[in-house]
């Protein structure tokens, strides 16, 4: 079972520095049907609902161009999630095992990601499928899904000397 706030067997926390050390903007918010940790899929469904991601102003005119693709990769901020935690037992054995080894939203920085499905795009709002967050989560980014393009090659030997 999903939980809130309880450490769980083999489980630790630890204490977190006084001070941040960067500033983000939410650039939007992002609307769907859960309201409880306990009721959100573990991971977005590319048959889950049609959730709406909202962007706020001055951002709208970034979206230029954005419905030209079929999948988004969308960040978002896990606004109520801990972030104390190093070890956690996923699966409530006793069995943990470090915080970046698993996918859970409880990280140092609860950056949340979905690769998600484009569905259409009306004024500032966007349609979406694949979404595994809470209804109000705070919008860190968006990006075409980095599958689409093709990779850039590595530098070469003799790249960048100058004759």
């Amino acid at each position: 079972m999903v939980r809130e706030n309880e450490i769980r067997a083999g489980e630790s926390a630890v204490a977190l520095p006084a001070r941040h050390d960067a500033g983000l903007y939410f650039i939007g918010r992002i609307h769907t049907p859960w309201t409880s940790r306990l009721t959100t899929p573990r991971q977005g469904r590319a048959d889950g609902p049609v959730c709406h991601i909202e962007i706020f102003e001055p951002w709208v005119a970034a979206l230029e161009g954005v419905e030209k693709f079929a999948r988004l990769e969308v960040l978002y901020w896990l606004h109520l999630s801990r972030r104390d935690l190093v070890h956690q037992s996923p699966a409530n054995d006793g069995m943990a095992r470090g915080t970046f080894a698993l996918r859970s939203p409880v990280r140092p920085n609860p950056i949340g990601t979905s690769i998600v499905e484009l569905l259409g795009v009306e004024g500032n709002v966007l349609a979406v499928r694949g979404l595994d967050c809470l209804d109000g989560t705070p919008l860190l980014d968006l990006k075409p899904d980095r599958t689409l393009f093709t990779p850039i090659a590595p530098p070469q030997p003799g790249d960048f000397e100058t004759g």
